[in-house]
């Protein structure tokens, strides 16, 4: 059977012991899932006590499916091993583990997955992996957040299928690396700005980003960031790009946090809409930008993603 293992690391300004003794701990998981941030309702199951070897965790929802994993084998401070055994929306196990290392003031935590899938589903394996990967990211950055802060700046909430449109907007495109785009998006907007206010074309204040395509697997993205303006010109400005949505039905996920979370909200949205089967439609995904970063306190920034639908 075709084999895999996934597994993302983190540093985190914490002594190993520290680190380990959260990781251990069934009860904080809630907290620093990623996966209840689609299905926060999920009905969840801790055993006592929580942090030792025999301890298990167990979900059960809709879209997050059933299981459980248990504690094997727990080395203080420097390994945990698990096992995850998935019943919902089919039944299959992988090993589980977490190992701390001590680096420089903090320590780095490797989470790891091991596993197999049948012979016929060996073509999956790549896709598996990358994202299994984008969710040990999102809930190890959650784990350090956690440790060091006291909490976690991000707020999930899936509102549902709503009409939207329709949407006339002007901005500029760009393509990089997810390691890139705060930066890259932050210089879109600023070029964006200046060249409507050089027109004259006035603009609504809350900002859009609009994305083309998104290659997950080496992360590139590529996008229009801009703003939606009531009255398009006949044509675009040199150095805009025009997108436009009509009047169309959106599955839409709000988030209230840092915008270094806002995968939770992207990956609560693709998970819903894959329970529902709802069809997307070609339109890009997008997500609105309620408040402005510059004066807005970052846990009160509110961003709307939004999956167009056929």
């Amino acid at each position: 059977m075709p084999k895999y293992h996934v597994h993302r690391s983190i540093n985190i300004s914490a002594s190993p012991e520290t680190v380990y003794q959260h990781v251990a701990d069934f009860g904080t998981w809630t907290t620093w899932s990623p996966w209840l941030c689609a299905e926060p309702q999920a009905t969840v199951t801790v055993s006592s006590p929580s942090s030792k070897v025999g301890a298990v965790y167990s979900w059960s929802g809709d879209v997050v499916g059933a299981g459980e994993i248990e504690h094997q084998h727990l080395q203080p401070g420097k390994l945990i091993e698990d096992e995850i055994r998935f019943t919902k929306p089919f039944r299959s196990k992988s090993k589980v583990s977490f190992d701390f290392q001590p680096s420089g003031d903090g320590t780095t935590v490797t989470w790891h997955m091991h596993g197999s899938l049948p012979w016929f589903m060996f073509w999956m394996v790549s896709q598996l992996q990358t994202y299994i990967g984008m969710d040990y990211e999102r809930g190890l950055k959650m784990l350090k957040e956690l440790i060091e802060t006291g909490k976690i700046q991000s707020k999930t909430e899936v509102r549902g299928v709503e009409e939207i449109g329709p949407l006339q907007i002007l901005g500029v495109r760009r393509q990089c690396q997810s390691k890139d785009i705060g930066e890259t998006m932050t210089e879109a907007f600023n070029v964006a700005h200046q060249r409507l206010c050089a027109e004259n074309i006035s603009y609504q204040p809350a900002a859009i980003s609009v994305y083309h395509k998104v290659d997950v697997q080496s992360q590139t993205f590529d996008f229009t960031s801009g703003f939606v303006v009531p009255s398009p010109p006949a044509s675009s400005p040199s150095g805009l790009q025009s997108w436009s949505l009509p009047a169309s039905k959106a599955l839409r996920v709000n988030h209230v946090g840092r915008y270094d979370h806002l995968g939770n909200a992207w990956s609560a949205a693709y998970q819903v809409a894959r329970y529902k089967k709802l069809k997307q439609s070609k339109a890009g995904a997008f997500e609105i930008y309620r408040n402005d970063p510059q004066t807005t306190p970052a846990p009160e920034l509110v961003t709307e993603v939004y999956l167009p639908l056929r």
